[in-house]
C-alpha cells in the first residue's frame, strides 16, 4: 500500500482560471491520481497584504498559508511571468513563509517542491521559471529535478482545463510523480525505525 502525503500547490494569479492556475490543478489532479491528498491555494487566497515582518497580526488567508505549508510534504508552485519574473502576487506569498524560520522545519525544509512558470513565449517563462527555482532553494526546498515553462504561445488548456498539448502534459505528470515520490521517501526517513530485541 503506498503512503498517503499531502501536497499543497500555491500559485496562479488573482484572475481565476488563469493558465498558471490550470497548470497547477493539472499537476495536483496527477498527484491525487498517485494517491496524495492535495490542497490549493490560489486565486484571491493569495491576495494578501504585503509580508512585513514586524507585523505581529496575520490575516486569515496568510495564516491558511502558512498552516497549509507547515502540514505539507511536498509543495507545487506555479506562477504566471511578470515583466520576466515571478508575479509579486506569488513572490508574496513565498515571502509570508517567513513565519517558519522558527518551525520544527523551517520554511521548506525536506519537501520537494516542482515549479512550473508560464509566460506568452520561451524567455519569459524559462526566466521566471529559474526564478521560482532560485526562491525554493533559498527556503531551503528541494526542486524537483524537471521543472516546467509553459510557453502559451504553442500550448496551453482548453476551456475545461484539460493540457491539449501532450509533451507538455506529459511534463505535468512526470513533475507531479517526482514531487509525490521524494515525499513518500522523505517522509519514510523520517518514521521511527523499531528493532526487536533479540
Amino acid at each position: 500500500m503506498q503512503q498517503t502525503v499531502k501536497l499543497v500547490g500555491i500559485g496562479g494569479s488573482a484572475r481565476p482560471d488563469g493558465t498558471a492556475e490550470r497548470a497547477l490543478r493539472a499537476v495536483l489532479a496527477e498527484a491525487g491520481r498517485l494517491g496524495a491528498q492535495v490542497t490549493v491555494v490560489s486565486g484571491d487566497q493569495l491576495v494578501l497584504p504585503l509580508y512585513d515582518p514586524r507585523e505581529a497580526r496575520r490575516s486569515p488567508k496568510a495564516r491558511r498559508l502558512v498552516a497549509e505549508v507547515a502540514s505539507a510534504d511536498g509543495i507545487v508552485l506555479a506562477g504566471p511571468a511578470y515583466h520576466g519574473s515571478v508575479s509579486g502576487l506569488v513572490k508574496n506569498a513565498l515571502d509570508h513563509l517567513e513565519e517558519l524560520r522558527d518551525d520544527a522545519r523551517p520554511y521548506l525544509t525536506d519537501r520537494a517542491v516542482g515549479c512550473v512558470s508560464v509566460a506568452q513565449g520561451r524567455q519569459g517563462a524559462s526566466s521566471t521559471l529559474a526564478a521560482l527555482r532560485d526562491v525554493v532553494h533559498a527556503l531551503r526546498g528541494w526542486p524537483t529535478p524537471l521543472g516546467v515553462a509553459v510557453n502559451t504561445a504553442v500550448a496551453g488548456f482548453d476551456q475545461d482545463g484539460h493540457c491539449t498539448d501532450p509533451h507538455l502534459r506529459a511534463q505535468l505528470a512526470l513533475m507531479a510523480g517526482q514531487v509525490v515520490e521524494f515525499a513518500r521517501l522523505r517522509s519514510r526517513a523520517a518514521e521511527p525505525v523499531f528493532r526487536l530485541a533479540g
